[in-house]
C-alpha cells in the first residue's frame, strides 16, 4: 500500500500499471535477459505471444523502445533488437559516468534528511551486494547492482536525469551479463559504493560526485577494454 493519503485520511491504493507499461516492462526484460538476443528479428504478434500478452500494447511498448534506441523497426522485417558495439558501448557508459555523477552530487545538495533517507536505502542495497557475491551469485549481483545505481540516481529527484540514465542503465546491462564471468568476482564495488554514499551522507557534493564518476570509469574501461578483446561486437 503506498503511504500517500488521500483527502479523506485514507490510504490510497497503488496504482496497478496499465498494459502498456507491463508490456514495456516485459519487453525490455526479455531483451536483457538475452530471450530476444541482439540481432533478433520477429513480428509484434510473435514477440507478444512469447511474452503471453497483447500485440497492442507490445506494440506500443516496441514504440517506446525504439526511441530509447533498443530496438528498430523495419518495413518487411519487423522488429529487430539493436545490437551495440564495443564503441557504442564506450558511449553508453560515458553517458551514465556524467549522469550518476551528477545525480551524486545534486543528491548531496539535498537537505539531511533527504540524504540520511537515500543513504540508508543505498546501503541495504549494497549489503545485499555484498550477500550475493559472498555466495557467489554473480547474475542476482548484476542485477543488484543496476537497483543500486538505480537508487541513487532517482534518489536526486531529477526526472529527467532518471529517465537518461534508465535508458543507458538498460543498455549497458547487456554487456555487463557478457563479462560477468570474464573479470574477477567484482569484491571492491562494495567498498566503492560505500564510498559514495559516506560522501552523499555527508553533504559534500564534489566528493560525491568524484566517486560515482571513478566508480563507473573503472566498469567502463574493465568491460569496453574485455568487448574488444573477445572480440564481442555485437551485444
Amino acid at each position: 500500500m503506498s503511504n500517500a493519503p488521500t483527502l479523506l485520511g485514507i490510504e490510497k491504493p497503488e496504482r496497478k500499471p496499465s498494459l502498456v507499461e507491463a508490456a514495456y516492462a516485459a519487453v525490455k526484460q526479455a531483451i536483457r535477459d538475452g530471450v530476444f538476443p541482439p540481432g533478433f528479428q520477429g513480428s509484434e504478434q510473435e514477440m507478444a505471444q512469447r511474452l503471453g500478452m497483447s500485440r497492442t500494447p507490445v506494440h506500443q511498448a516496441i514504440i517506446q523502445l525504439q526511441s530509447e534506441g533498443m530496438v528498430e523497426l523495419r518495413s518487411k522485417r519487423g522488429v529487430v533488437i539493436s545490437a551495440l558495439s564495443p564503441d557504442d558501448m564506450k558511449e553508453v557508459y560515458d553517458v551514465i559516468i556524467a549522469v550518476e555523477g551528477m545525480a551524486a552530487l545534486v543528491l548531496a545538495e539535498q537537505p539531511r534528511a533527504t540524504r540520511e533517507r537515500v543513504s540508508r536505502d543505498m546501503e541495504r542495497l549494497n549489503a545485499e551486494l555484498a550477500e550475493a557475491l559472498a555466495r557467489d551469485d554473480l547474475l542476482g549481483w548484476a542485477d543488484l547492482d543496476a537497483r543500486f545505481h538505480a537508487c541513487l540516481v532517482h534518489g536526486a529527484g531529477n526526472g529527467r536525469l532518471e529517465r537518461i540514465a534508465t535508458v543507458n542503465i538498460d543498455q549497458s546491462f547487456r554487456a555487463r551479463r557478457l563479462t560477468l564471468h570474464l573479470r574477477s568476482k567484482p569484491t571492491g564495488s562494495i567498498a566503492e559504493h560505500q564510498r559514495i554514499i559516506d560522501a552523499i551522507r555527508a553533504g559534500e557534493p564534489g566528493e560525491a560526485r568524484q566517486m560515482a564518476q571513478d566508480h563507473k570509469i573503472r566498469a567502463r574501461d574493465q568491460i569496453v577494454d574485455l568487448l574488444r578483446r573477445y572480440e564481442m561486437k555485437h551485444l
